[in-house]
């Protein structure tokens, strides 16, 4: 029932959905026309691809502690490497487009709540070799593999942290000046979401990115996403289903939009 509840919601989406045409924000224009439709071939999104080929066959089994919602398909601790690279990894056209966004916004330092196997990391990475990843991640095995994938792909410019959020974050916020690109890809519950998300905001300045991942995956990211909406510092969204972008411009009107990716 609940597969087919979600189906409804991104059919209604794709019949809501606006684009470039249908929306006045110069800002936005621009944003949808050349980053969300750039179909340019980078030899970056190779090197990540390639990786996430070889982990979909690797059938190493791990113990995953997961502190979050859990996973929607995997039920139990024990996974393979490549069931998680499957089912927690982001699709590729949605890991392209974080790479896009990091370059086009030059953003310099990045926070990733969510790491996993550290595909999305490595796409933001390589989209800005001179910034700087920090990543969070709360599964020690998990965390162990993406150090791995960060080998084999030579980034040095991560900071992976294994922890919990709850715990972690503070400690990330308390020692950063400045956050310019946020990457929240964990937890999936309301509550946290939205703690995570006013904890950040200390940080936040008036060019800050912020991508909140999953956001009409349970009525809790839902609710979590309206709040992020609703709330004061917030002046424009983007929904495009499965990622909800936000922004914190005080030049921008305050608006919602819901457009077709």
């Amino acid at each position: 029932m609940q597969n087919f509840s979600f189906i409804g919601k991104y059919l209604a989406y794709r019949f809501f959905s606006q684009t470039k045409h249908d929306v006045h924000p110069p800002f936005l224009f621009d944003l949808i026309t050349r980053v969300f439709e750039d179909k340019s071939k980078i030899s970056d999104y190779i090197k990540v691809e390639n990786l996430k080929k070889e982990l979909l066959g690797n059938n190493k089994t791990i113990n995953v502690e997961d502190y979050g919602a859990g996973s929607s398909v995997n039920k139990g601790n024990q996974r393979t490497i490549g069931q998680i690279a499957k089912n927690s990894s982001k699709p590729v056209k949605y890991g392209r487009l974080l790479y896009r966004l990091v370059k086009y916004f030059n953003t310099h330092t990045i926070l990733e709540l969510g790491t996993s196997l550290g595909l999305s990391s490595a796409y933001m990475t390589l989209a800005n070799p001179d910034g700087k990843v920090i990543t969070i991640e709360g599964c020690p095995n998990i965390s162990s593999v993406a150090t791995e994938n960060f080998k084999k792909l030579n980034i040095k410019n991560i900071e992976l942290i294994t922890g919990k959020f709850d715990n972690e974050l503070t400690k990330v916020i308390n020692k950063t000046d400045k956050i310019d690109f946020i990457f929240i890809d964990g937890n999936h519950r309301k509550e946290p979401t939205i703690k995570y998300f006013e904890q950040i905001l200390q940080k936040t300045n008036n060019d800050s990115v912020l991508i909140f991942d999953d956001i009409h995956w349970s009525k809790g990211m839902e609710a979590a996403w309206k709040y992020v909406k609703n709330h004061t510092s917030v002046t424009l969204t983007v929904d495009i289903f499965f990622m909800g972008l936000v922004f914190l411009k005080k030049e921008l009107s305050k608006e919602n939009f819901i457009i077709r990716f």
